[in-house]
């Protein structure tokens, strides 16, 4: 399994704010969407079932943007090993030439999904988004 995961985005008219551009909420959701997808894609049945992720840190640079009915594509990965229930994440987007224009760094907690309390990110959980590491 790869540690890394890609997802494809396209600007749609609900996406555009008054400067012509993608909307910076619309970089959050997509954020999460890839992140989510990331995670069902790679995660055991049981664990999707038993664990809950929480963003408690969105941190994003912008270096670009895209306007209606262009493209980008999310590449997210573990950069670094869990510290308790923290999961540090990284998303890079990438524009048609391949620049990256929107860089985030994200906070997640592990949640048991069956009380709702935090729960300490253990080994097994982490084990299909190894190797962690920061190489872009």
């Amino acid at each position: 399994m790869s540690n890394r995961h890609k997802l494809a985005f396209t600007a749609e008219p609900q996406h555009i704010d008054a400067l012509g551009h993608v909307n910076n909420a619309v970089w959050v959701q997509w954020i999460e969407a890839v992140a989510t997808a990331h995670w069902q894609k790679v995660a055991s049945a049981e664990h999707q079932a038993q664990w809950v992720w929480v963003v408690t840190r969105h941190e994003i640079d912008y270096k670009g943007n895209i306007g209606p009915g262009e493209g980008v594509t999310a590449e997210t990965w573990i950069p670094t090993a869990p510290t308790g229930a923290r999961f540090d994440r990284r998303v890079d987007f990438r524009n048609a030439d391949g620049k990256v224009i929107v860089s985030a760094r994200t906070t997640w907690a592990l949640l048991d999904g069956a009380s709702g309390r935090l729960a300490r990110v253990r080994d097994e959980i982490t084990a299909p988004f190894r190797p962690f590491g920061d190489e872009a």
